[in-house]
């Protein structure tokens, strides 16, 4: 129990970290469930899918309120990568779980590498679409989501400023719909394989909502460069501690 109070509490920066940088979320939501909570990963996977969405769906809705949400492009590469997160939903289930948690801590510290580094594209100055760039970006994005149960909000992101020609502000704020999107189909995917605990899933989905009400003020008035930096930090941190407790089980 206290194990789970802890958990719920950490579940907060779950809504922080969407609702102030537009991703993350899933980053910390399966480490958190595995880790803290001790939910097994292939579970973890589609309880994560559920947080994440609930919580983007809800921030995208204070985003577009705040002029920071843009439809076409949530659309555009939402439909593709519902694809993409359904068809990759079915590959967690075919690696073992340690290998699962590897390739999620590599992720996440090549991730945390590129936020540190500042490796973020410059907004163009117009919006101007590429089909087909649009369509592979968006489903590549959505296969690696529904894969390892994350949103993809940090791929996201950059992909809206380079194909889309977005400001970061609104490609924050447009990458929530895009996330809830992905993660809706890849739940629908992740339904046919594994049962989970819902009762622990709505608490931390309530918490992460809290998180959320919390975060989107703080964002207006937060530097951006700030709030990249330091959360660059957490998640390098928890990816090393990811890949040293896998590896050190072997």
């Amino acid at each position: 129990m206290a194990s789970e109070n802890i958990a719920l509490l950490l579940a907060l920066l779950i809504g922080i970290s969407l609702g102030a940088i537009g991703g993350g979320g899933s980053i910390l939501t399966l480490p958190i469930l595995v880790y803290v909570a001790g939910v097994a990963p292939k579970s973890a996977v589609g309880m994560s899918m559920a947080i994440v969405g609930g919580t983007s769906a809800l921030g995208s809705y204070f985003h577009w309120r705040n002029g920071n949400f843009l439809l076409k492009p949530a659309l555009l590469f939402g439909c593709t990568g519902v694809l993409g997160a359904y068809v990759g939903a079915a590959g967690t289930h075919l690696f073992p779980s340690s290998l699962l948690m590897l390739l999620f801590s590599g992720l996440m510290f090549l991730v945390g590498a590129l936020m540190l580094a500042g490796k973020r594209p410059a907004g163009a100055s117009q919006v101007c679409y590429s089909a087909y760039r649009c369509v592979s970006s968006g489903f590549a994005v959505g296969l690696v989501g529904g894969f390892l149960g994350i949103g993809g909000g940090f791929l996201i992101v950059p992909a809206l400023v380079w194909f889309a020609g977005l400001d970061t502000k609104r490609a924050m704020g447009t990458s929530l719909g895009i996330i809830a999107i992905n993660l809706t189909a890849g739940l629908a995917g992740q339904l046919r394989y594994a049962n989970w605990d819902w009762p622990l899933t709505c608490k931390f989905l309530a918490f992460a909502l809290i998180g959320m009400g919390l975060a989107i003020p703080i964002a207006k008035r937060a530097p951006e460069p700030a709030l990249r930096k330091a959360f660059a930090i957490v998640v390098l941190g928890v990816a090393v501690a990811i890949g040293w407790q896998v590896l050190g089980r072997r």
